[in-house]
């Protein structure tokens, strides 16, 4: 106890001069699904490295994300990318001054592979610890592709579990402005993806399907919420899912390029007229979007032109830091640090942990 005790006060004091000092050099690792990475960023904005190792053709074969699975492939990926990023980085662990790790949402035995490791790292290196949210890092990834992108300003997150509008009034502090009532939108694209048999995983692939589709085949609801800036995509998946089972009980062809086109365009109008209309009530000036579905190609070109179209400035990671990477968590990793917070070797793996209450 006596030495944790010791670790806890140094690294405490060590943190306190970095936040002094205004900069760190932080590694950071990301576990929390079915990619393990490892990043080295410099004062939350720079990329020194990125190295991931993707999960995808593995859980492929079984049609989705098999838990047990990923976690095993987390304990083999994560030493040989500590030693891909120090390398790509051009750096030793001497240099490093702190580690960043996810630790919630996600699942659990994945999350507990990189907490395990970065907690082991960093009472060996003798360093702070850093206890990242996995939301908070996908709106931190703007900080890396946009330097000159500083609070306050309004974020889409859009994931495979996550579907939420934050207003992000400084480094670290968040507004819930709406979020999903049921599913997300990511989620809902990989079961209707299911549905026209697109192999996993389905959102990319459904999306490049749609690129040659006309979106006014087919009609779909568009689900009303209560929440004025609120998401509910349930009712529009099992709208859509049921249409295409009608339709081949009746022995009529669908066009899955147009049915995927239609999908595709009902969420991303549903994604894109909450996600202004809260930035137009909240007075905001800049925009941003952040998470996996903010890959999705229509929902990107729609909110950067109806965006500046609304006199915003509108601010979109590229396609690599929209997915899962441990960049990100490097990022928001830094402002927890100059927040002046840090975590024990009490750390564990939330798979359920929340952010301002979403």
């Amino acid at each position: 106890m006596g030495n944790r005790d010791s670790y806890q006060a140094r690294c405490r004091a060590k943190a306190e001069d970095l936040r002094r000092r205004g900069e760190a050099l932080i590694l950071s690792v990301e576990s929390s699904c079915d990619e393990t990475a490892v990043a080295v960023v410099r004062n939350g904005r720079e990329q020194l490295a990125n190295a991931i190792a993707s999960q995808i053709d593995t859980h492929a074969l079984y049609g989705g994300v098999v838990p047990e699975i990923a976690s095993r492939m987390h304990v083999e990926a994560i030493d040989p990318l500590l030693e891909a990023a120090l390398a790509e980085a051009h750096v030793t662990l001497d240099a490093i001054d702190a580690v960043g790790v996810t630790y919630g949402p996600g699942l659990v035995g994945a999350l507990l592979t990189g907490v395990s490791w970065a907690k082991a790292l960093a009472y060996a290196m003798d360093v702070p610890l850093i206890g990242v949210n996995h939301i908070e890092g996908h709106v931190s990834a703007n900080y890396i592709a946009h330097p000159d992108l500083e609070p306050p300003f309004v974020c889409l997150v859009a994931s495979g579990g996550h579907s939420h509008i934050l207003n992000v009034t400084r480094y670290g502090e968040y507004e819930l402005l709406g979020q999903t009532t049921d599913d997300a939108a990511g989620e809902a694209f990989d079961k209707v993806a299911r549905v026209l048999d697109i192999p996993y995983p389905g959102g990319p692939l459904l999306d490049r399907l749609a690129d040659a589709g006309d979106d006014h085949a087919y009609k779909f609801p568009h689900p009303h919420t209560q929440g004025k800036y609120d998401f509910s995509f349930s009712g529009l998946k099992t709208a859509v899912i049921n249409q295409a089972h009608n339709l081949r009980q009746q022995g009529v062809e669908i066009d899955a390029k147009n049915f995927a086109a239609s999908f595709r365009r009902s969420v991303v109008d549903l994604l894109v007229d909450k996600t202004l209309a809260a930035a137009r009530d909240t007075g905001a000036k800049r925009l941003a979007v952040a998470g996996g579905v903010a890959a999705n190609s229509l929902l990107r070109s729609e909110l950067q032109g109806r965006g500046e179209r609304a006199g915003l400035k509108v601010f979109i990671p590229p396609k690599n830091l929209c997915t899962d990477n441990a960049v990100m968590i490097g990022s928001a990793a830094f402002y927890r640090l100059m927040a002046g917070e840090t975590a024990g070797l009490d750390l564990n793996a939330v798979p359920a942990l929340r952010m301002i209450g979403v």
